[in-house]
């Protein structure tokens, strides 16, 4: 298990050193661009921030279920916050799944923004809350059964 938890590890910081660089370079472009940014430039700058966002908020997934591998099959002692003990696979994947309804959140805004007027965005917005409905009433569940044990 050592493999998973150093892979994931890593992919995590790698991720985040990537969009770092990249959100570093687009801001360089934004100040030497100075006065000459227009509302359509400004909001592509806006959807690249979002995209950002949406970058880091899996890296801290993959964060997350690298510590969560760690704790669970290497070393069950880390000193963790209350909010990212995980105990067993169940926190885990509520864990992982209160990240993708984020990460969904921010996908779904990232395309509100860059919106051009037309009606696809309807059915991606549905299809959004649908899947972040099912994940919500998942957790939910898992949840009401965990308490009733």
């Amino acid at each position: 298990m050592v493999v998973p938890v150093v892979a994931t590890f890593l992919g995590s910081i790698a991720l985040i050193i990537f969009k770092t660089i990249e959100l570093f370079l687009s801001v360089g472009d934004i100040v030497l661009a100075g006065k000459g940014i227009s509302q359509r430039s400004a909001k592509m700058i806006a959807v690249g921030i979002i995209d950002a966002v949406d970058v880091f908020l899996i890296a801290i997934a993959v964060y997350i279920i690298s510590i969560g591998l760690y704790s669970l099959f290497v070393d069950d002692k880390l000193n963790l916050p209350k909010w990212l003990e995980i105990k067993n696979l169940e926190d885990l994947k509520g864990n992982l799944i209160s990240v993708v309804i984020a990460v969904l959140s921010v996908l779904f805004l990232q395309k509100a923004v860059s919106w051009d007027g037309g009606h696809e965005i309807l059915s991606f917005g549905v299809a959004v809350a649908v899947v972040i409905l099912a994940l919500t009433f998942f957790l939910y569940k898992t949840n009401e059964n965990r308490t009733k044990q």
